[in-house]
């Protein structure tokens, strides 16, 4: 690929999980310099070896190594941004919101060309309705903690907030998620996924929009524009892995369908999966 001016900007990828370790290695591609983190030190030589820059991270309060001031200049002053935190709500982590005050903390004193925070889906309210941007509700404890985040970071400048909703891909197959479970309730529901390249592909064109100098909505949904129900998507999805289908009863729930498509008229972002049955045979 040719690498053109906008490509050679900077950007550091705080989180290179599953995820931001995907975006990053294809913004290295695409000629970007870029840096990375991760929380352990044995985990670096796989970001340098994707001709990432790579740092040991560790945030929070268990927090154990942080890098001095050089290694935080190298990391950090850079053109852009990417958060890319996992909140890990469902696992019991409460240092959620201490971890992203001491990031940004760590960052102050540097203006950044533009920050993508990563954050869920999950602040939207379990109703029947179909969920734009705007109608995010702290209706739980996960969900005030989610918006929370969000807030730290919408008070930073030139922020653009991006909403997954349930991520697939490879390693991810959603055909394991009820394999097997009897008794499941809600198969009436909307299923709300988003495969894990539309999502590097939608920050990538988020990053480039902003290189342009573009005009952004603070915050954009992804989500393909496709929802089957559960008991229709997982039977499909457990059977596509040669595993027992799940088995799903009477019971409904409030289906509530994720709109990702406000990126889709704004910025001209396309999907590559606008259905998740098309994204079982690319996990």
């Amino acid at each position: 690929m040719e690498h053109t001016e906008a490509n050679k900007k900077s950007i550091a990828v705080v989180g290179c999980g599953w995820f931001g370790f995907a975006l990053a290695k294809q913004l290295a591609q695409a000629g970007y310099r870029v840096t990375g983190t991760k929380r352990q030190c044995e985990d670096l030589p796989a970001l340098t070896q994707s001709g990432i820059g790579a740092f040991q991270l560790q945030l929070g309060v268990e927090a154990e190594v942080v890098p001095d001031a050089q290694l935080l200049q190298a990391l950090f002053q850079t053109d852009f941004l990417v958060v890319n935190i996992p909140p890990r709500l469902k696992h019991g982590n409460t240092a959620y919101l201490k971890e992203l005050q001491q990031l940004i903390e760590l960052t102050q004193g540097w203006q950044y060309q533009g920050i993508v925070f990563i954050s869920s889906t999950g602040v939207y309210p379990s109703l029947d309705k179909s969920m734009t941007e705007a109608d995010a509700l702290a209706d739980s404890p996960s969900a005030q903690v989610l918006l929370d985040a969000e807030a730290l970071f919408a008070r930073q400048s030139n922020t653009c907030i991006v909403r997954f909703a349930g991520l697939v891909g490879p390693k991810r197959h959603p055909g394991r998620f009820f394999a097997g479970k009897t008794d499941v309730a809600g198969g009436n529901v909307a299923v709300n996924l988003v495969h894990l390249q539309d999502c590097v592909d939608a920050v990538r064109l988020i990053i480039e929009a902003k290189v342009r100098g573009e005009q952004l909505a603070p915050i954009y949904n992804l989500c393909a524009s496709e929802h089957p129900n559960r008991r229709d998507f997982y039977t499909a999805a457990a059977e596509s892995l040669g595993l027992t289908a799940p088995q799903f009863n009477s019971q409904t729930q409030p289906s509530k369908v994720i709109l990702g498509d406000a990126i889709v008229r704004e910025l001209g972002f396309h999907y590559r999966f606008g259905s998740p049955l098309a994204m079982l045979t690319a996990c």
